[in-house]
């Protein structure tokens, strides 16, 4: 396993060219600055676009031509003087994230021919911040995988090595490892960001839920609805710093919600690694994790020791079980999965789950057959867990855990009941993949995922700190320490940082 220092790619633009790999900041640094218009910016990235996607496949919808009048307005308001927190930037936005006029179909062929009436509330904030939206990336089929490939637009490769997945069902991020984009929109229930930044060396961020709405998303809802929960929609880039320049754009209530409250998040609670309180959740002995992963989060450890910051293995002692707590995760993670399937479909999947003779899937058989009641007594059960959360944060300042418990895999079209990983001489369930996400999904924690270092095959390793509710400065924080510590974005091999 490589050790975590990356090189350093945090020298401000003034000191260094842009190029294709800099930081969403530095772009818009270079912006404002006048080094680059936005209308230069967006056709530079539309070059690499068609250079370099026909074999990624990655931004499967595409809005060019919106794009380039926006970017074309983008420069007549700074002309004007006007300015914008995202002004001129090019993002893209998951394909499950409603995008007026474009489609939302999830990689379900049955809504081909869906088109969306109006922006979800996040990308409408974008816009009015003055991002440019180039189009959208791809996502599974219902985004029930941890791959980015569906019947619709077909399979997204990863940019590191195009036999392996990007993860998913974010497919946004072989966008932003090649370079195509500096800003991604996704959305995250059990780890559909931070399982791509880890697979592809990049950040992203699972907002604490409520803080960023979560309407205008299929499957979901287009307008708020109380009882959906665990969702969300959040940031990955290639820079933590660029996570929370999206958070405060995207951030605050929903639609049928703006009066009585504004978003107010508390900064964080430290400023210096030495000063970090980092408990380090202690390996599972029924759940095995990739040597090297490991690894990468002992090496980490050391070095936040060495710095003088206070690090112990602790698992947080109001979490009970954490068999017990992974179960409650997957049947109310299969609630909200199959919403709107139908009564035959929930009865074959039933059926298959509980033929396996596994406690997990017959967690999820579990959710997919719960009443309305099952639902609410599960939601007391989360508040328990969300009660010993905020008594462990009192004593810890962030919660370190592999963001996977295996690097990235080979495409694969096996069914996921049917998939297995060997980790040492252990088999092991694919759909294991969600547990260190569902630690933070369950309560709805934030948790900002990080890349620290690649294996010994030259694949990215990726880590997560899970945060206090509603304290996603802290997360963030403690995230964009460790880059600016141990360094920033690797390109993978391959791809050159060209904007021209």
């Amino acid at each position: 396993m490589s050790v975590i220092k990356f090189p350093s790619r945090s020298v401000p633009t003034s000191e260094r060219e842009l190029d294709a790999f800099s930081p969403a900041g530095d772009m818009l640094r270079a912006l404002r600055r006048g080094q680059v218009s936005a209308a230069e910016l967006l056709a530079m990235h539309l070059r690499r676009i068609e250079r370099y996607d026909q074999t990624l496949n990655s931004i499967v919808v595409k809005d060019f031509e919106r794009a380039i009048r926006d970017a074309a307005l983008a420069d007549a308001k700074r002309a004007r003087g006007e300015e914008q927190p995202l002004l001129g930037l090019p993002v893209t936005v998951k394909e499950s994230v409603d995008v007026e006029g474009l489609p939302s179909t999830a990689g379900v062929t049955e809504r081909r021919g869906h088109r969306a009436a109006m922006d979800a509330r996040t990308v409408a904030r974008l816009r009015d911040a003055g991002a440019v939206v180039v189009g959208k990336t791809n996502v599974c089929a219902y985004l029930a995988d941890f791959q980015s490939d569906n019947p619709v637009y077909g399979r997204t490769n990863s940019p590191w090595n195009l036999a392996l997945t990007p993860g998913g069902s974010s497919g946004g991020s072989a966008t932003l490892a090649a370079g195509l984009i500096p800003l991604d929109l996704g959305s995250d229930l059990g780890g559909s960001i931070r399982i791509p930044a880890a697979f592809c060396g990049l950040w992203g961020h699972k907002p604490s839920e409520s803080l960023v709405p979560n309407s205008g998303h299929f499957p979901g809802f287009e307008l708020p609805n109380a009882a959906a929960a665990l969702a969300v929609q959040g940031p990955h880039a290639r820079s933590a710093f660029d996570l929370e320049l999206a958070l405060d754009v995207i951030g605050g209530p929903d639609v049928g919600m703006d009066s009585g409250w504004r978003l107010e998040i508390p900064p964080a609670r430290r400023e210096r690694l030495a000063d970090f309180r980092v408990a380090m959740l202690p390996q599972q002995d029924w759940l095995p994790v990739d040597p090297e992963i490991g690894g990468a989060l002992d090496q980490l450890a050391a070095r936040l020791r060495e710095m003088g910051a206070t690090v112990s293995v602790v698992q947080p002692p109001g979490l009970g079980s954490l068999r017990d707590y992974y179960r409650l995760f997957r049947s109310m993670m299969a609630v909200i999965v199959s919403i709107r399937w139908s009564p035959e479909l929930r009865e074959r999947v039933v059926a298959e789950k509980l033929a396996r003779g596994e406690e997990f899937h017959a967690a999820d058989a579990q959710g997919i057959k719960a009443s309305a009641s099952d639902y609410l007594v599960w939601h007391g059960q989360r508040e328990r867990y969300r009660a010993a959360y905020r008594a462990f944060f009192r004593n810890w300042d962030v919660l370190l855990t592999p963001m996977s418990i295996v690097p990235a895999f080979a495409h694969t079209s096996v069914p996921n009941g049917d998939r297995r990983f060997t980790i040492g001489a252990r088999q092991v369930e694919f759909e294991y993949l969600s547990f260190y996400p569902g630690m933070a999904t369950l309560c709805g924690q934030p948790a900002t995922a990080f890349p620290a270092g690649l294996t010994r095959a030259g694949l990215p390793i990726g880590l997560q700190a899970i945060g206090p509710f509603l304290e996603d400065r802290t997360p963030l924080r403690f995230a964009q320490l460790v880059e600016r510590e141990f360094g920033g974005f690797r390109p993978p091999p391959g791809y050159d940082g060209k904007l021209a």
